[in-house]
């Protein structure tokens, strides 16, 4: 068991001293600028046995969470829970935690077995060593070859500088995975990976970690990796938690603007089409009307009914990686929405439709928070 609760997190950053931190005003020398809130007031729990992807923008402090848990930072203040125990001041080496990072962070001067292994040699180096710790090594070296799917013999008497980035990793995850954690820490491990191997990489992560059924914290800006691994999704933005559930929750039910814009499964869509709400009706005056691609129907433009939105079809396209079309379309002459061509159609430029929703957000225009989500019967 391994339940990680973060509680009133907070870590900011000073920065470092220099002249370029220092202005002048009136002819005034002012001091260096106020801290950076790389994390701010957050509250957390990552569940057992289950894989929580860590979703943001670059710099919103995806990693500095990540190494809080670890233990290679400090918070500022709050408290990290490990099965309900105070880590907080524990040292990374004694939290049961397995680690891979972009970098690798491999030893340089050390052969990939005794990298993969390096837990257990550390021990022996340390004289904590016994013929059954052998016996136990050489066991997880043969069964973490075979989880990697690669024989690792022939890499075994090899250096790190003489590998490829996608064996450094498969390096990397091995070691983590011979240590037996009960909690693996992953920070965008496949980043530096060409395309084709980052797929390949993935699913057999996501196979691995199917495999051990252990707690798993992993931090990316891709939303397809994000997709592929999560149990559960934590989305984050300038140091806060701006929601946090599943994958299915947190796109049928997006806490604010911010969220449902952010987080889509579409390739070649925007993630929500947000339109005036005057035009759904004088009740959403002074609301945002937000309505995903996939929440459109057509009708004829000559039925008449709740709901329903005169448009005109200004372009259809196809996915230049698939095979699905969608089209662009022009609202009551005042904005435009991109949605999904429906199967057994063939708009063309200039086409009147109807469009119809099934499904709308309702956001505040003002804090952008999501005030109510309606699922609309038309009648016709």
């Amino acid at each position: 068991m391994a339940e990680i609760n973060l509680v009133h997190v907070y870590k900011y950053f000073y920065p470092s001293f220099s002249f370029k931190n220092f202005f002048r005003k009136k002819g005034a020398l002012l001091g260096p600028r106020e801290p950076h809130f790389a994390l701010t007031d957050v509250n957390l729990t990552i569940p057992d046995a289950r894989t929580t992807v860590v979703l943001g923008p670059t710099g919103c402090g995806k990693s500095t969470l990540l190494r809080i848990i670890g233990g290679l930072l400090p918070p500022d203040q709050g408290k990290v829970l490990f099965d309900g125990k105070d880590i907080t001041e524990l040292p990374p080496g004694e939290r049961r935690i397995g680690m891979v990072f972009q970098d690798y962070a491999l030893y340089p001067h050390l052969t990939v077995k005794t990298n993969i292994l390096s837990y257990f040699f550390f021990k022996k180096w340390t004289k904590q060593w016994s013929d059954e710790m052998e016996m136990e090594a050489e066991e997880k070296y043969r069964r973490t070859s075979q989880l990697l799917g690669v024989k690792l013999e022939h890499l075994s008497g090899r250096f790190p500088p003489n590998l490829s980035s996608g064996e450094k990793q498969r390096v990397a995850i091995g070691r983590c995975i011979t240590r037996d954690p009960s909690l693996f820490l992953m920070d965008e491990p496949f980043s530096h990976l060409d395309q084709p191997l980052r797929e390949e990489y993935r699913r057999q992560l996501k196979a691995l970690l199917s495999y051990f059924d252990v707690t798993t914290v992993y931090v990316t800006h891709d939303q397809h990796e994000a997709l592929l691994l999560a149990d559960r999704l934590v989305v984050m933005r300038e140091g806060k938690i701006e929601q946090a559930g599943t994958p299915e929750e947190i796109y049928q039910a997006p806490r604010n603007l911010f969220v449902a814009e952010f987080f889509h499964p579409h390739p070649f869509l925007p993630a929500i089409n947000l339109i005036p709400g005057d035009l759904m009706g004088p009740e959403y005056r002074e609301k945002v009307i937000g309505i995903r691609p996939e929440d459109f129907s057509l009708r004829s433009p000559r039925v008449a009914g709740d709901y329903i939105l005169p448009a005109q079809v200004v372009s259809v396209f196809k996915s230049p990686l698939a095979m699905e079309a969608a089209m662009r379309l022009k609202v009551k002459d005042r904005v435009f929405v991109e949605v999904p061509v429906p199967s057994g159609t063939s708009p063309s430029e200039g086409d009147e439709v109807g469009l119809v929703p099934s499904r709308m957000h309702i956001f505040d225009p003002l804090t952008g928070e999501r005030t109510a989500t309606h699922h609309l019967q038309v009648h016709l």
